[in-house]
């Protein structure tokens, strides 16, 4: 038999994945490292914590293992994306590198605005200027940290960096690259007039390479460290929604995928390089050659309720949490809640928006609330479905994968609020599924992505709308839209007595 391993370097651990060739998941092995908060908006991680973390998992792992290590062929990666990690000529790193959720560069954001322009970023990069992306990050460093920017030879994204500490190698691959609004997105290649207009070295740019793109062998250091063979192939790999599309088999046109773990995305696979969603929504470069694909993003869907448990059920598990979710009917007796606690992405890019339970009354149980903020977190996402459908899509069969799809409940509102069939998965294991399959095919087991997808993934279940839910849903999503409106002014009125 053979064996690939597929690593997840998510926010909060990292997931290691042992494959067999059959798809079948053989051992998973996750191990947690911690975020650094110096100050309010601030988020950073050790690099060094990803590569400890990373190493006693797949040792773990092949310590477990019931076959030969020299049958495990090949290792590929999924990484949380727009992350910044920045080397010096030595390639040792500069400082701790700044994270996906870091809100600190708003005033870098308008900068590249001024010194590219809207317009231009947008044709660029597909993507207007956000503060999660990296480009921001690095102009941060070079505003606040000058000695520290004047020593960096290269910036490298979360999994690129972790990929190099096993290979020795330097690149990055197309589908996380998307995510530094440094590439120009429909030619695969680093814009050199982004990066002469914003005042950014092109030469810190790594080399590009495509996800299944074999980049070496591990080291015979990280063989040691770990058990496995130094004759280990080692592939490119993806951004984490990149792979979760490639895991999910979202890989032809008209496929699209729910996604809800902390933040949740609605993904659909696009195959031109050409389309225009005015920045509404984002648009990378898929794990899938010759491919793209757009996204909604709800920054808080799983976060709004798991932040609910916390605050008023930290003694109970997510099952009774959800206990009797099914007897509460549509709309939660007169109760909606806005998904926005930590500001939000799609279609509001606004950082300063908070979250609101509308309609509270002293009849509403705790069931309700539960109730609420599901749904409220469903029209979230719904929001990136009805810009997609404005824009000509057809989205009638949506993957759901993540916190969204443990639970038959919230398939159907899926089901109802989007209106479209709701397939859950037999095994869904969301964006190491999708590493361990480009290793698969890097490895030459298959022939394709698909064809490596037709054994991986596998349907489960499917969830239809029901029409009279559909039409009620309609009706609430409408006045769920008013909310961002009514609330805007309130929440920019209440920012300065939030903590700063």
């Amino acid at each position: 038999m053979r064996y690939v391993i597929g690593v997840d370097l998510g926010t909060s651990a990292v997931k290691v994945m042992l494959m067999n060739e059959e798809g079948l998941v053989c051992d998973t092995v996750s191990k947690s490292y911690p975020l650094i908060q110096k100050k309010s908006g601030y988020s950073e991680q050790a690099p060094q914590e990803w590569v400890d973390k990373t190493t006693e998992a797949i040792k773990t792992l092949v310590n477990q293992m019931e076959g030969h290590v020299d049958q495990i062929e090949g290792i590929s990666f999924s990484g949380q994306m727009h992350g910044l990690v920045l080397l010096n000529e030595d390639h040792h790193v500069l400082r701790e590198a700044i994270l996906w959720n870091d809100t600190r560069t708003t005033e870098q954001c308008q900068q590249i605005y001024d010194l590219v322009g809207p317009d231009k970023l947008l044709q660029i990069t597909k993507n207007p200027a956000l503060e999660g992306f990296t480009l921001p990050k690095l102009l941060w460093v070079k505003q606040h940290e000058p000695d520290i920017y004047s020593q960096a030879a290269v910036f490298l994204l979360p999994k690129d960096y972790l990929r190099f500490v096993m290979t020795g190698q330097l690149h990055s691959e197309y589908s996380d690259a998307a995510g530094t609004l440094l590439l120009d997105v429909a030619e695969k290649r680093w814009s050199k007039e982004i990066c002469d207009l914003v005042g950014v070295e092109p030469h810190l740019c790594p080399p590009l390479v495509a996800s299944h793109d074999s980049v070496g062998t591990i080291t015979k250091a990280f063989a040691q460290a770990t058990g496995l063979s130094s004759t280990t192939k080692v592939f490119a790999g993806g951004a984490d929604n990149a792979c979760g599309a490639i895991g999910s088999g979202i890989l032809s046109q008209g496929k699209t995928l729910c996604s809800i773990g902390t933040s949740g995305v609605v993904l659909s696979y696009e195959e031109r390089n050409d389309l225009d969603f005015e920045g509404k929504v984002h648009y990378f470069n898929h794990g899938e050659a010759q491919a793209f694909y757009t996204m909604g993003v709800t920054l808080a869907a799983g976060y709004s309720l798991s932040w609910f448990k916390d605050i008023f059920a930290a003694d109970e598990d997510y099952e009774r949490l959800l206990a009797g979710l099914e007897e509460v009917p549509i709309g939660a007796n007169g109760l909606l809640f806005t998904p926005y606690l930590v500001g939000e992405r799609t279609p509001h890019a606004d950082a300063t928006i908070r979250s609101s339970f509308i309609g509270v009354e002293a009849s509403h149980k705790r069931k309700d609330f539960t109730r609420a903020i599901i749904e409220g977190i469903t029209f979230s996402l719904n929001e990136s479905i009805a810009i997609f459908r404005a824009n000509g899509k057809k989205i009638d069969r949506i993957v759901s994968i993540g916190g969204g799809a443990k639970n038959e409940t919230w398939l159907q509102i899926q089901a109802d609020v989007f209106d479209a069939t709701i397939v859950k998965l037999a095994n869904e294991q969301g964006p190491a599924v999708g590493a361990g399959m480009l290793a698969a095919y890097g490895c030459g087991w298959f022939d394709s992505l698909q064809q490596c997808a037709d054994v991986f993934t596998t349907e489960a279940q499917v969830y239809e709308p029901i029409p009279e839910n559909v039409a009620k849903y309609k009706t609430l999503f409408k006045i769920y839209q008013d909310i961002y409106t009514q609330t805007k002014d309130l929440n920019e009125a209440l920012q300065t007595f939030r903590p700063q």
